[in-house]
């Protein structure tokens, strides 16, 4: 049961953290002046530029996490997106009420989501990657 777990429990969790990273990007692109406008509105200077970037951050580190291709390194631009996004875009506590709930839920989702991918950063992408492919021993 542990050697399956081992095996299988690393690209189960990429598929997951690489598709919420993949999706994102794709409403982002698709939606990119709805976007735009959020991100303006929270006083962020050159909007198209920063939203371009994180769709490209998004893109490049999802992929590299659900291949398992280089994972360690294609884990970073998911924190370089994640941390701005959490700090400027969740920031509960200029809110009140219900709005400040909801804003803390989407906070701590977001840290939720930073230690998995801090685990791909840490322990690479496991045995069922292309990373531990390219490092097999050959016959």
């Amino acid at each position: 049961m542990q050697a399956a777990l081992d095996r299988y429990a690393p690209l189960v969790a990429r598929l997951l953290l690489s598709w919420l990273f993949l999706y994102s990007a794709y409403g982002k692109l698709t939606g990119f002046s709805g976007y735009a406008a959020y991100m303006g509105s929270k006083g962020m200077p050159f909007v198209s530029f920063f939203l371009a970037a994180t769709i490209v951050l998004l893109v490049v580190g999802g992929v590299s996490v659900l291949l398992g291709y280089k994972a360690r390194i294609g884990s970073l631009p998911l924190l370089l997106f994640l941390l701005p996004t959490t700090l400027i875009f969740h920031n509960f506590w200029a809110f009140d009420g219900a709005e400040q709930q909801t804003q803390l839920i989407q906070f701590m989702k977001n840290l939720a989501i930073m230690g998995g991918v801090l685990m791909v950063t840490a322990f690479g992408a496991g045995p069922l990657s292309l990373d531990a492919r390219n490092t097999a021993p050959r016959a």
